[in-house]
C-alpha cells in the first residue's frame, strides 16, 4: 500500500534524502523499512485488552512466572529444626528462580492431605495469609499430584507450585549446552503430561460421525488433551533420541580416555557446596563460580596433574539437592554417568551448612541409583574456612579418610592433590629401560600414563624407571638397559 503524497511518512523521506548533514544511505543493505522504524518504535500501551486469564483453575499450559510467593510445607516426620531447614532451602530454590518470598508456615500433620495437601481448614487460612501478603504464588515444599495442585489452586486463588516444578524453573533457566537444554526440557515434559488438563467443551474435538450430526461434524474423535498428550510423546521421543546422540559423542571421548588410560576424578555433592570452585583450583579452569543453586549443569571436564606428575582428568557435575526429582535423576542419567565412570569421586559436602550429614546422605542416594558402588568415595568438607571448627571436627570423625578444604582461600588444597595422588590407581609394571631419542613419544607415554620413578639423560637416551601399563612395558622392554 502507498502513503498518498504529502503524507507525514514521505515528507519524513523527502528530508531525509535532501539533508547534507546526514550519512549517504547504504542502499546494498536497503530492505524498504528503516523508514519506519521510528513509527514501529512509537507504540503506546492499549489498556483492557489483556487476555490473562484471572481465574487460574482454568490455565491449562501455564509457564512459571515467580513474583512474590508464600512458601508451604508440611512436617510429617523428623524434628522442627529439620523442617524449618527444609523450608530455608525452598526458599533458597525459589530466590535462585526468581521470586521474593513473602512468608512461610509449616503446617504439622502424620501425612500430606489428599485433597490439598494441607487440608482444607487449612487451606482457607493460607488464602488469607497470601491476601495479606499480597502473594500472586504459592510454593509447596514436596511434589504435589494433579488433584491437589487444583484443589488447593481453587481455594487460595493463586497459582500453586510445587518442589519438583520449581527445580525444573531453575534447571530451565541455568541450561546453556545443547544437551543440557534437551534434558530439561524431557524432565519438563515428563512432569507437564500428567498434569495436563482442560475445561468444558472448547476442550472437545469428539464430533464423530453418527447421530445425524450432518456436515463438518465428523472430527478425528480425540479431545484437545489427548492430541496435546500425543504431541508431548512425540517431542519426548524426539528428546530423546537427540540426547542419544550427544550421548554417543560424550561415550567416545569416554572410551578415548579409557584407551589412554588416562585416570579420572570426578567431583560430586550437594548443590552449592563448592565443587567448581574446587575443580578451578585443581585445574586452574577458570569455570564460572556462582552462589547460587544449580549454577553448574553442563559436565565440565578439565586436566590436572598430581604431584608426581601424573595426568588426570576433574569432570565438574550437575549438583544434586534433597528429593530431587526422579525424572530430572533420568533426564540427566548421560550427565551424571561421569562420576561412574571415574576411578575416584570427590564427595564434596559444605561444612559451613546447618545440615551437612543430610547433605551427604541425598548425595549417596543418588548416587546408589545411578550405580557407583566399588568407586573410591572421599568426602571433601568443603568452606572449612566459613565453618564451625566443631561441625568440621564431627564430620571429619565421621567420614573416615575425609578432608577439610576451603577452595576459595585454598586452605587444604596441597594436602587433597597429596590424597588424590594416593588413592589413584598406580600402575601396576614397573620396568627399566634405555630409551632412545628417536622414541620421544614412548617417554612422554610413561610420563602422562605411568608414574616415573627415574629418568637419566645418558649418550645412549634416557635411562628410564617407572611403573607402567602392562601394554606400555611391553613397548619399552624392547629397549632394555645396557
Amino acid at each position: 500500500m502507498t502513503h498518498p503524497e504529502g503524507s507525514p511518512v514521505q515528507q519524513q523521506r523527502a528530508h531525509a534524502l535532501m539533508d547534507e548533514h546526514l550519512a549517504p544511505l547504504d542502499t546494498d543493505g536497503l530492505d524498504g523499512e528503516q523508514y519506519d522504524r521510528e513509527e514501529r518504535a512509537a507504540l503506546r500501551r492499549v489498556t483492557g485488552l489483556s487476555t490473562e486469564l484471572s481465574d487460574v483453575t482454568e490455565v491449562e499450559y501455564r509457564q512459571l512466572r515467580l513474583e512474590q510467593v508464600v512458601l508451604v510445607g508440611v512436617w510429617t516426620s523428623g524434628t522442627a529444626d529439620d523442617a524449618e531447614n527444609s523450608l530455608a532451602e525452598l526458599a533458597a530454590l525459589a530466590e535462585t528462580a526468581g521470586a521474593s518470598v513473602c512468608d512461610a508456615v509449616i503446617q504439622r500433620r502424620h501425612k500430606p492431605d489428599p485433597a490439598t495437601y494441607i487440608g482444607s481448614g487449612k487451606a482457607v487460612e493460607l488464602r488469607e495469609i497470601v491476601g495479606e501478603a499480597g502473594a500472586d504464588t504459592v510454593v509447596c515444599d514436596g511434589e504435589l499430584s494433579p488433584s491437589q495442585l487444583v484443589h488447593l489452586e481453587d481455594v487460595v486463588g493463586v497459582k500453586v507450585v510445587d518442589r519438583t516444578a520449581l527445580i525444573l524453573d531453575i534447571f530451565a533457566q541455568h541450561a546453556k549446552s545443547r544437551e543440557g537444554k534437551a534434558q530439561v526440557a524431557l524432565a519438563q515434559m515428563q512432569y507437564m503430561l500428567p498434569r495436563l488438563r482442560g475445561w468444558g467443551q472448547s476442550m472437545s474435538r469428539q464430533m464423530g460421525g453418527g447421530g445425524g450430526g450432518g456436515m463438518a461434524t465428523r472430527g478425528p474423535g480425540e479431545t484437545k488433551i489427548e492430541t496435546d498428550r500425543r504431541q508431548i510423546h512425540g517431542r519426548m521421543a524426539k528428546l530423546r533420541r537427540e540426547i542419544a546422540q550427544l550421548e554417543t559423542g560424550r561415550e567416545v571421548k569416554r572410551e578415548e580416555r579409557r584407551r589412554n588410560r588416562v585416570l579420572s576424578v570426578a567431583l560430586a555433592g550437594y548443590t552449592n557446596a563448592g565443587k567448581s570452585s574446587l575443580l578451578n583450583r585443581l585445574t586452574g579452569a577458570g569455570v564460572l563460580v556462582e552462589n547460587a543453586l544449580f549454577a553448574t549443569l553442563d559436565t565440565t571436564v578439565r586436566r590436572a596433574q598430581t604431584p608426581t606428575g601424573r595426568t588426570f582428568t576433574v569432570a565438574d557435575t550437575v549438583g544434586f539437592v534433597r528429593h530431587l526429582p526422579h525424572h530430572l535423576v533420568e533426564a540427566f542419567r548421560s550427565t551424571i554417568d561421569e562420576v561412574a565412570d571415574a576411578h575416584l569421586v570427590l564427595h564434596v559436602v559444605d561444612g559451613s551448612h546447618p545440615e551437612p550429614e543430610a547433605q551427604l546422605a541425598s548425595v549417596r542416594e543418588v548416587l546408589r541409583d545411578i550405580g557407583t558402588d566399588g568407586i573410591k568415595e572421599v568426602v571433601v568438607v568443603n568452606k572449612a574456612d566459613a565453618a564451625d571448627p566443631d561441625v568440621v571436627a564431627r564430620l571429619l570423625e565421621a567420614e573416615p579418610g575425609s578432608i577439610a578444604v576451603s577452595a576459595r582461600s585454598g586452605q587444604g588444597i596441597g594436602e587433597l592433590r597429596d590424597l588424590i595422588d594416593a588413592l589413584l590407581p598406580h600402575p601396576e609394571v614397573e620396568v627399566e629401560a634405555m630409551v632412545p631419542y628417536t622414541e620421544g613419544g614412548l617417554l612422554s607415554r610413561a610420563h602422562q600414563e605411568g608414574e616415573v620413578l627415574s629418568a637419566e639423560h645418558t649418550e645412549q637416551g634416557t635411562r628410564l624407571k617407572a611403573r607402567v601399563s602392562p601394554e606400555l612395558a611391553s613397548a619399552l622392554r624392547a629397549y632394555p638397559q645396557q
